[in-house]
């Protein structure tokens, strides 16, 4: 996610043989069918985008947040204010955010634990760290603080089959984990984007995409297919649910790294058969493109393609000042859609307050990274650092092959810190940073 702070470097993983090992999914020229899942002016399109809208299954119904011109209106037509946090770390663990300087996507961080704790354990904790990271005391805070959205950031594996990815899980985890989470922010009068941020393959070719490293959602049929297949199933489940505010389709697309002319006028396109699919079952709903390349390059859009869209953009440790957001604002007048700042922060509290206040003052939300982390005070919550911390974080440290030689904690050790990291999780036990929250223009209770 954080695209340009020093703590969350990105980190072009692993090497281009895995690539190979791919080749019999990339059956080039398949078509990508959505079936297969259960301002004024004009300017041209990117190369090989269409620009026919996607046809609703019916009118939007009435009760829904909706875009209307440059705004998020609420169903009464008055402005609905975004002033969110995303809930990083929770369904897509980073390894900055477990002070890991080398294994930094989910399935190295996973693998950490595994190799300290044992499989039965590390899935023990698994199991509760997604339990009780975010409760509702976390939701109640938000609302007593005047935080008005969350943004959660998904993965794959907790919707798709793990033993057959093209299919719908039902009965995966991340179901009711999402069905929780929302209870609780209808209760507490939280709307809930809903962003993948790991899609199948990978759409960032980063770290956080919890890929092999490279963009392998554009380059290959199949994990498109799976990511609309996925998203229509999220559309289909909660078409009727009102506390869910749009649909962020995919987080920070094509990072830099990679042949960006070759993938950026494929970013678009993808965005169209994903809200295609989505459009077959839920026309209520906004949905959310996020830019290229970090999502700050809006040039890979062309005009609007939904009557029911809005764009984000992310920016870390930019300049306060109007040029920074200038381009956006353009965007937004010249095609009368809204635009929202999706990721900031990781940053202090003084660079915070003026870079929102600069953004409200044209009317952009905002959505600042990230409510919880452990021994931080760039965050909204800060988790203790439990005792015995640090040994577990000095093989998130080293590479794999320097583990061998390095003294091991023993497992009854590592249970009782992972324990500890467990409990000290809890909204009820955290520090809350109250400089942070005041940064924001709200106030903790």
């Amino acid at each position: 996610m954080v695209s340009t702070t020093l703590s969350r470097l990105k980190t072009r993983s692993r090497s281009g043989a895995l690539l190979a090992g791919l080749a019999a999914l990339m059956l080039a020229g398949a078509p990508v069918r959505a079936q297969d899942g259960a301002g004024v002016g004009t300017s041209p399109a990117p190369a090989g985008a269409s620009t026919q809208a996607a046809a609703p299954i019916a009118s939007p119904a009435a009760g829904f947040i909706r875009t209307e011109g440059t705004r998020f209106v609420r169903p009464d037509g008055s402005t609905f204010p975004v002033r969110g946090m995303s809930f990083g770390n929770w369904l897509l663990p980073e390894g900055y955010m477990f002070k890991f300087k080398v294994h930094r996507s989910p399935r190295e961080i996973e693998d950490v634990i595994s190799c300290l704790a044992g499989p039965e354990e590390a899935a023990r904790f698994w199991k509760a760290f997604r339990e009780v990271y975010i409760q509702e005391p976390d939701l109640a805070f938000m609302q007593a603080a005047g935080f008005t959205t969350v943004r959660i950031p998904l993965h794959w594996k907790f919707f798709l089959d793990p033993a057959d990815p093209s299919k719908i899980d039902p009965t995966g985890e991340g179901w009711a984990l999402i069905d929780r989470v929302l209870g609780w922010a209808k209760a507490h009068d939280i709307k809930v984007i809903l962003d993948i941020h790991a899609a199948p393959g990978g759409q960032t070719g980063v770290n956080h995409d919890d890929g092999v490293g490279y963009p392998l959602t554009f380059y290959v049929p199949e994990f498109q297919r799976r990511t609309i297949t996925l998203w229509r199933a999220i559309a289909e489940r909660y078409r009727d649910n009102t506390t869910v505010l749009a649909y962020d389709l995919l987080n920070e697309p094509i990072s830099p790294y990679h042949d960006t002319d070759f993938l950026n006028p494929r970013l678009e396109p993808l965005y169209q058969k994903i809200a295609a699919a989505i459009r077959e079952v839920d026309p209520n709903h906004p949905i959310i493109l996020a830019a290229a390349q970090w999502s700050t390059n809006f040039g890979v859009f062309g005009p609007p393609f939904d009557d029911n869209l809005a764009y984000t953009y992310h920016k870390f440790w930019a300049s306060p000042e109007r040029r920074e957001v200038q381009d956006y604002v353009n965007f937004a007048n010249r095609w009368g859609v809204p635009i929202f700042l999706g990721e900031t922060g990781e940053l202090t509290d003084e660079w915070n307050a003026k870079y929102r206040a600069m953004n409200e003052r044209f009317g952009i939300g905002w959505s600042f990274w990230t409510f919880k982390n452990l021994d931080s005070r760039s965050t909204v919550v800060s988790i203790t650092k439990p005792e015995g911390w640090d040994a577990i974080a000095a093989f998130g440290s080293a590479p794999r092959d320097e583990w061998d030689a390095m003294p091991k904690p023993s497992r009854d050790q590592v249970k009782a810190t992972l324990d500890a990291y467990i409990e000290n999780a809890k909204f009820a036990n955290a520090t809350v940073n109250r400089g942070y929250v005041a940064s924001l223009g709200l106030t903790a209770p």
